[in-house]
């Protein structure tokens, strides 16, 4: 089980939580599973978040792996340019 961090709107879509437990071994089912879990997740998604997993950032890369003891933080995009 991983435990997963999140900051800003990212947090308030988790229901405030600064951290949750989910089962997951890709991005793609992580945020698939924590979307199931708190529906208010799917218009963080669609405003586009950045999961970093050990330091490393992935914005589109859904199919990447994540080690079962990794550190993992969400992430709202920021935009600008």
């Amino acid at each position: 089980m991983l435990t997963v961090r999140a900051n800003g709107s990212v947090r308030n879509a988790l229901d405030g939580a600064e951290s949750v437990e989910v089962t997951a071994s890709t991005i793609r089912e992580l945020l698939t599973r924590l979307a199931d879990r708190y529906p208010a997740l799917e218009r963080e998604l669609d405003a586009g978040i950045a999961v970093a997993i050990n330091g490393e950032i992935y914005r589109d890369d859904r199919d990447v792996k994540i080690p079962a003891d990794a550190e993992v933080f969400l992430l709202p995009r920021i935009p600008g340019g």
